[in-house]
C-alpha cells in the first residue's frame, strides 16, 4: 500500500470507528432498525432507501408517516389490507418528486412483490454473479423487475416520473445511490448495517454516491470525475478497494455525515 493510502487508510479508519451507531440519528437507516422480523427490515429498508433524498427533515418526517402506518408488523399490513385500505390510509403522502398517487402505487407495488416472491433478496439474487467485479447486474435486474411489476400493474404508458425516479438502472448511468444504500445495510454486517443477505459478498458492493459522498471524495482524490454517475460511483469504489479490498464501502456513513453534517474530514 502506497503511503498516502496508508495515511487516508488511519483517517478513514478513525471516522468508521467514529460514526458507530450512537452517532446514526438522523439517518433513514434508523427506521430498520426498530424491527426484529427479517422481511419486515428488509421491507423498512427499501422504503427508507427510496425516500432517502432530499432535505434529511423532510426524509424524517415523510419516513415517520409511513412506518407509523404500516406498523409493528409491516408485512402484515400489506399481507391484510386491500387495495382500498391502502388508498385510504396513505392518502395526501407526498415527498419531493413523488406525488400521493407515486407513493400509494409503491406501496401497492410491495404488497404485490411480497405476495409474489418470498423477498427482494430472492429476486436480486436470480441476477446476482459472484465471479464479476461488482453488483450492477443484479442491481440490473432488481430494478428491471421491480418497474415490470409497476407497468404489470399500470401499464406501459403510466409510468410517472416519479416512479421512473423510484428505479433507477445503472445502465442509463444513474449512480443509483438509493440502490446501492439499500445494498450496503443488507449485505454488510457491522452496528449500522444488517448483514441479511449473507450470499452476497460484500466485496462486490458500489458505494452510494450523492453530493455530499462526490465532494469529499473529490477532495480525498478518490476521484477525477465531475459529475456524479454510475462511473464515479465506480471509480471511488475500486480507490476504496485499494485501502480495503474486502469491505470498500464502509466508510460511506462515515463520509456521507461528514459532508451532512459540514464537518472537516
Amino acid at each position: 500500500m502506497l503511503k498516502s493510502h496508508q495515511t487516508l487508510k488511519q483517517k478513514l479508519e478513525h471516522h468508521y470507528k467514529l460514526f458507530d451507531k450512537t452517532k446514526l440519528e438522523p439517518d433513514p437507516l434508523q427506521f430498520p432498525h426498530r424491527y426484529k422480523d427479517k422481511k419486515d427490515i428488509e421491507l423498512i429498508a427499501f422504503i427508507s432507501s427510496i425516500f432517502a433524498y432530499g432535505n434529511i427533515n423532510q426524509i424524517m418526517n415523510t419516513l415517520t408517516k409511513i412506518t407509523t402506518l404500516l406498523g409493528e408488523l409491516p408485512i402484515d399490513y400489506l399481507n391484510k389490507s386491500n387495495k382500498n385500505k391502502i388508498r385510504k390510509d396513505f392518502k395526501g403522502i407526498i415527498h419531493r418528486f413523488f406525488t400521493n398517487e407515486d407513493i400509494i402505487n409503491f406501496i401497492l407495488l410491495l404488497k404485490g412483490i411480497y405476495s409474489n416472491y418470498n423477498s427482494l433478496e430472492e429476486i436480486f439474487m436470480k441476477g446476482y454473479n459472484s465471479e464479476v467485479l461488482n453488483i450492477k447486474s443484479s442491481l440490473e435486474n432488481l430494478s428491471k423487475t421491480l418497474l415490470t411489476n409497476f407497468e404489470s400493474m399500470l401499464g406501459d404508458n403510466n409510468i410517472t416520473r416519479g416512479i421512473k425516479f423510484m428505479i433507477p438502472f445503472p445502465s442509463n448511468g444513474s449512480a443509483c445511490k438509493r440502490m446501492n444504500l439499500f445494498l450496503r445495510w443488507m449485505v454488510r454486517k457491522d452496528e449500522l448495517d444488517f448483514g441479511l443477505w449473507e450470499c452476497v459478498d460484500k466485496s462486490k458492493l458500489v458505494i452510494p454516491v450523492d453530493t455530499h459522498i462526490a465532494r469529499i471524495c473529490k477532495e480525498l482524490k478518490l476521484t477525477k470525475m465531475k459529475n456524479v454517475s454510475w462511473k464515479m460511483a465506480e471509480e471511488i469504489t475500486n480507490n476504496l478497494k485499494q485501502i480495503d479490498d474486502k469491505d470498500p464501502v464502509k466508510y460511506d456513513f462515515a463520509i456521507c455525515h461528514i459532508g451532512m453534517r459540514k464537518l472537516i474530514f
